[in-house]
């Protein structure tokens, strides 16, 4: 498989050798530059990555000061759109939704996804097999499922998304390092997060019909990641 790493102006290109792990294949060609590579565009060959010194994205758990901010975002048409079915976006609502699994309560955990220090939206992974429900409809009970939303709208286009599951996928393969799979299943309307998931490297699937908290049904595309391309064989979990 082919790498090209973007470097500002230069295009550093090289091979993953038989068996390297995409990642380890971008990080060995962008060697020479400062800055970690990112993921840009993994649907096809070559596998893009980039190294933007200029733009740090990161996670962070979320606390109880993070609600005004949920509340803001939830109520932006953006996400509101994709995310109605949770159910009106009001202070009390957003609060009775999030802050169980602020305080780890439930098996979902709630990220704060921050570019050069500013929040600017959210994600949420779980193990699939804790829902068990879900579990039936998802193709891979062992996967970790994920999702996400760009809250502040002034980001929406510029391709921020990418990077802030990338900075997720990397936590991820941390925090679940037996994990084979990444699993979302962004609503079959919902073209932009479709593009974002092929952008870095999952696969779209079984189309299913998934119950809503507030008794709808929507059609959604599960989307799987090969965890073992991006950063090799599963390890053992030593916890």
């Amino acid at each position: 498989m082919h790498i090209l790493v973007r470097h500002g102006t230069r295009d550093l290109a090289g091979v993953a050798r038989e068996g390297e792990p995409w990642v380890d294949a971008a990080r060995r060609i962008a060697s020479t530059v400062p800055g970690d590579p990112c993921a840009k565009d993994l649907s096809g060959d070559p596998l893009v990555f980039e190294v933007d010194p200029y733009l740090v994205v990161t996670l962070r758990a979320a606390g109880q000061g993070d609600l005004p901010d949920l509340v803001r975002w939830r109520q932006s048409p953006a996400v509101l759109k994709w995310w109605a079915s949770d159910g009106e976006p009001s202070e009390e609502n957003v609060a009775a939704q999030y802050s169980p699994d602020m305080d780890g309560m439930t098996a979902t955990r709630l990220w704060i996804a921050e570019a050069n220090g500013r929040s600017v939206g959210f994600v949420q992974d779980y193990k699939i097999k804790d829902y068990p429900e879900y579990a039936l409809l998802a193709p891979d009970p062992e996967a970790i499922g994920v999702d996400y939303a760009i809250g502040e709208e002034v980001w929406l286009g510029r391709g921020l998304g990418t990077r802030i599951l990338w900075a997720w996928m990397l936590r991820a393969h941390s925090r679940f390092p037996e994990a084979t799979a990444y699993f979302a299943a962004p609503d079959h309307r919902n073209e932009p997060s479709l593009r974002l998931l092929d952008r870095l490297g999952f696969k779209r699937g079984v189309w299913f019909d998934e119950p809503q908290a507030d008794g709808t049904v929507a059609t959604v595309v599960g989307c799987t990641l090969d965890v073992r391309l991006l950063f090799g064989p599963a390890q053992s979990a030593n916890r």
